[in-house]
C-alpha cells in the first residue's frame, strides 16, 4: 500500500498545464491567458487553429501584458478562474 504523501505527489505532477500570452492584467490577483494551438484536421488535414482564453490566479501581481507564461490546473476559486500561474516563461517588452 502506498503511503499518502507519494499518491498526493504523483497527483498534483498529473495536473494539467498550459502555456499562453497574457492578454489582461486589470483585475486584482487575476489576469486572462490566451492560449492559440496549431493543429491538423482529423479528417481533412488542413492546419486549423484553437483558441481558448483561462481566468488565472496571479497572487503577487508579477505578471503584465503581453508576458509568456506557464499555467497549471487547481481547485476552482470562483465560477470561471481554476487555474494558477506557475511561472514566466518569456518578459514582454511593453
Amino acid at each position: 500500500m502506498k503511503k499518502k504523501c507519494e499518491s498526493d505527489k504523483n497527483i498534483r505532477n498529473s495536473r494539467k498545464q498550459r502555456e499562453g500570452v497574457v492578454v489582461s492584467d486589470k483585475m486584482d490577483k487575476t489576469i486572462i491567458v490566451y492560449e492559440m494551438k496549431k493543429m491538423k484536421h482529423k479528417y481533412y488535414g488542413k492546419s486549423i487553429t484553437k483558441n481558448k482564453k483561462y481566468m488565472v490566479h496571479d497572487e503577487k501581481n508579477i505578471s503584465k501584458n503581453g508576458d509568456k507564461v506557464k499555467i497549471m490546473e487547481m481547485r476552482p476559486m470562483s465560477k470561471r478562474k481554476c487555474w494558477r500561474l506557475v511561472s514566466i516563461l518569456e518578459k514582454s517588452d511593453m
